[in-house]
């Protein structure tokens, strides 16, 4: 378990997190691992999981038709994805390829739901972790929009 508190404690979205709250969503984390060119998950599937990056590298990506493959984000240790499924009932709105073998851990919404549920603190602590998370996210996007539309290749 002091293993496991420690991988948590690793992760930003995590971050500041007493080591209570950790072992909390430690009995809901399960290990999982993927080989390099593997898929965690493909746009469009249902969103059942939030994954935390512990070794290896995710690569979000969408596929365009006409052009193929286009890469989002490349997600390293630290980093977490498939968070949107902790908020809302949509199916998956990328894929996750796995660019480097990594080892995450997983989330399942159900048990995580029920979590959040039973501890509002731990519930309040979290979404805020989202929220920075997210904002992080949409700032990225806004800069590579702007530097997309003033060097003409948008």
């Amino acid at each position: 378990m002091t293993d496991r508190l420690e991988q948590l404690a690793q992760i930003r979205l995590f971050e500041g997190l007493k080591p209570a709250a950790l072992e909390l969503i430690a009995k809901v984390a399960t290990e999982e691992t993927y080989e390099r060119g593997s898929k965690i998950f493909r746009h469009g599937d249902a969103g059942d999981k939030l994954y935390l990056i512990l070794e290896g590298r995710v690569r979000i990506s969408r596929e365009v038709p006409g052009m193929g493959e286009e890469a989002l984000a490349i997600l390293g240790p630290g980093q977490a994805f498939g968070e949107m499924a902790l908020l809302d009932e949509s199916p998956r709105s990328a894929d996750a390829n796995v660019h480097e073998k990594c080892r995450v851990l997983a989330i399942a919404k159900d048990g995580f739901d029920d979590l959040l549920f039973l501890h509002k603190d731990l519930a309040f602590e979290v979404l805020w972790g989202v929220v920075r998370m997210l904002v992080g996210r949409l700032r990225e996007t806004t800069d590579k929009l702007t530097f997309l539309s003033t060097s003409n290749k948008f």
